[in-house]
């Protein structure tokens, strides 16, 4: 015997129906799930939809919960702009650097089990970073300069952005150093940008945590994913790869041309990857990802489903990085990335798996909240304090949008309003 049919069930069976062409496209509804406040739910698709028909962003699928229930879902727009294909809460997103936190989470179940230890060396576990050396900065002659590390790079230091690690798009040094060392055997592929826990870089950390995840677990990190997170949490929408029915529900990527016009790009061609990446590379959909959110805001269970214990969500959230800064990038290629800096005047740190801001955003989320974001234009948050997740998905290049982050600000505004807790 089957249960009641929710408001959730709802759209996403009508959202199916018109994906299959058996109802008109333009018929899907534009909803949202109630809010504590009468009224409160049409204020944030009016202003979401608003964000659409200016043109300002193709399509935007947003969803906020607490622990328990989803709060708020409404999808706006399209999927695909060519073709007038209207996105639906069921729609599937690249989600990119969105996949590191399910690799920290991944990475995490592993301590606790004591495969995985957060301050011994890294090369412990992948012998290819037991031996790995520092950029000391290049010679009159541009020659990059190298040295051994001083002290061996750790788990705590790849999941905190303070490995030396730093990623192309967002280092000057990066790209001069990569420039010399194409095609020059006797250079690394890639140097630390600097001494294991002295800096914050943003890079490519989470792809060495992935490679540990899989030779401590035993398993390729998509067959992990499946085994212990997303399996266990019905994020049956989540993964490396996409079968034919979940290929016809993608966004397609639209990119930003020099006069700020959105202009469609094909699909990326079908691939069933051989390796996979712990910093990048996947697919969800904001319902999967909320899923997820709402079993680290409830302590790391979700429904009966235990991922990871209290104490470790914890640690999450704890300011692993001390007195650096984090979370503010200089693009090296604003066709890819605009700059970063997503609360100006902000201080912000790294727990185990997310940015934290230290102080409350006016109009939004407390001090202590947890954020992240994938590079085209997807972005979550937790707010510990507001007992609140939310997630924003779209597919627009360059990252950091300003039309994008703009909608993302409005969301989150128009949320902490109708909560009535800003």
């Amino acid at each position: 015997m089957t249960g009641p049919i929710t408001r959730r069930d709802a759209l996403l069976r009508t959202a199916a129906l018109a994906s299959a062409g058996m109802i008109p496209a333009a018929a899907l509804p534009l909803a949202a799930a109630p809010l504590d406040k009468p009224g409160r739910h049409e204020e944030i698709d009016r202003a979401l939809q608003a964000t659409v028909a200016a043109r300002e962003i193709p399509g935007v699928v947003a969803m906020a919960a607490n622990e328990q229930s989803v709060l708020y879902e409404g999808a706006f727009g399209f999927r695909d702009m060519a073709t007038a294909s209207r996105m639906s809460i069921d729609t599937i997103f690249r989600i990119a650097s969105m996949v590191k936190l399910l690799t920290t989470v991944a990475a995490l179940q592993l301590v606790e089990r004591g495969k995985l230890k957060l301050d011994e060396p890294a090369g412990d576990i992948d012998p290819t970073l037991a031996s790995v050396e520092v950029l000391a900065g290049f010679d009159a002659k541009g020659v990059p300069q190298l040295r051994p590390a001083q002290k061996p790079v750790t788990l705590r230091n790849l999941l905190t952005h303070t490995s030396g690690f730093s990623y192309l798009l967002w280092d000057q040094n990066v790209v001069r150093y990569l420039k010399f060392a194409r095609g020059n055997p006797a250079l690394p592929p890639m140097p630390l940008m600097f001494e294991p826990g002295t800096k914050w870089a943003y890079g490519g950390s989470l792809d060495r945590v992935g490679r540990m995840v899989e030779i401590a677990g035993g398993q390729n990190l998509d067959r992990y994913f499946s085994d212990h997170i997303t399996g266990p949490l019905g994020m049956n929408d989540t993964g490396f790869s996409l079968n034919e029915k979940q290929r016809a529900r993608q966004a397609r990527l639209h990119v930003r041309d020099a006069n700020g016009k959105l202009v469609p790009r094909p699909l990326e061609k079908p691939d069933v990857p051989k390796v996979f990446s712990g910093g990048g590379g996947i697919y969800s959909t904001a319902p999967d990802y909320l899923t997820l959110l709402q079993a680290l805001l409830d302590g790391g269970s979700f429904r009966g489903t235990t991922i990871l214990r209290p104490e470790t969500v914890a640690s999450m959230s704890a300011n692993q990085i001390g007195n650096l800064e984090a979370g503010i990038l200089r693009t090296t290629n604003p066709a890819l990335s605009n700059d970063v800096d997503f609360f100006p005047g902000v201080h912000l740190r790294w727990g185990l798996g997310h940015m934290i801001n230290l102080d409350p955003v006016p109009g939004g989320r407390k001090a202590g909240s947890l954020t992240w974001a994938g590079l085209f234009n997807t972005y979550y948050w937790i707010d510990p304090t507001m007992r609140i997740a939310g997630v924003i998905m779209m597919q627009i290049l360059p990252f950091a949008d300003r039309q994008a982050l703009k909608a993302y600000r409005q969301f989150e505004r128009e949320i902490c309003h109708a909560l009535g807790k800003t």
